[in-house]
This record gives structure tokens, C-alpha cells and sequence, in this order.
């Protein structure tokens, strides 16, 4: 069996100002020696026009930064990226920044996956990273 590569994982909705998720994952792929991935996920609908000229350009700028751009179609984005982390050896998940709610992507996705490193990218671009601390974990939770 093939050993999959250590990869950072940029999570991109639907906008055109998510390239600036992959603009960031892509250098913290490249300081850490890992392959960089791209995954969108996609409520399952039967029109995809009012996205897909966002899509095309998100999957231009993945290829600008050769990485491949995965899209999934899935009403539970959190448990979708959850399963493609453990699939695909991500060592990080790089998103847009947490809107808030207790119910939201980041929340539900840590819940899912709370051993994965997160980095947040906002809209000007400053970055915010939660390091897992496995000292700080609780006995049995390592």
C-alpha cells in the first residue's frame, strides 16, 4: 500500500476572495515540507451556475499553486472534511474564520477532528492558528 504524503489543507467555499486561504496554506505547505490540498464542499443541489465561475477560479489559483482541488457534495461539510482528513494525511486545515455560532464549521469540525491543527485566514489576510497542546489535553484524551 501506498504511504500518502503529509498534506495542508485549504477548505474554500464558494468565493472568489478564498484564494486567499490558498494563497496562505500553500506557504505553510511549503514551510513544512507537506503537499498542499484544495477541498470545497457543496450543498447537493441541481443548479451549480450561481457558482461555478467562483469554482473555476478557485481551481485555477490551486493549480497556480499546484495543488489539486477536490469538490465534494455533501450537506455536512464538517463531517465531510473530517473523513478527507483521515483519508488524506492532513496534518493542517486552513478556512476562513470562525463566524461565531456554536453550531458553525469550525466548532462542529473541531468536535469531529479536535487533534487537527487550525489556521484561519480573515479577510485582510492576517492569519490566527489553534495549536493542539496534548499537555493541556485531558488523561486518556491523548
Amino acid at each position: 500500500m501506498k504511504e500518502i504524503r503529509s498534506s495542508v489543507l485549504a477548505c474554500v467555499t464558494s468565493q472568489y476572495d478564498c484564494d486567499r486561504i490558498i494563497k496562505t496554506a500553500k506557504k505553510i505547505a511549503d514551510d513544512c515540507g507537506c503537499e498542499l490540498r484544495v477541498l470545497s464542499i457543496l450543498k447537493p443541489t441541481s443548479n451549480y451556475t450561481t457558482v461555478s465561475d467562483q469554482i473555476e477560479y478557485l481551481y485555477l489559483v490551486s493549480k497556480e499553486s499546484g495543488a489539486d482541488m477536490t469538490v465534494l457534495f455533501h450537506d455536512d461539510a464538517p463531517s465531510a472534511v473530517a473523513g478527507f482528513v483521515r483519508e488524506n494525511n492532513v496534518k493542517r486545515v486552513v478556512t476562513g474564520m470562525h463566524d461565531g455560532g456554536d453550531d458553525s464549521f469550525l466548532v462542529m469540525f473541531n468536535k469531529l477532528a479536535p487533534k487537527t491543527p487550525i489556521t484561519m485566514v480573515a479577510k485582510d489576510n492576517m492569519v490566527y492558528s489553534m495549536e493542539l497542546c496534548s499537555e493541556c489535553m485531558p488523561v486518556g484524551k491523548k
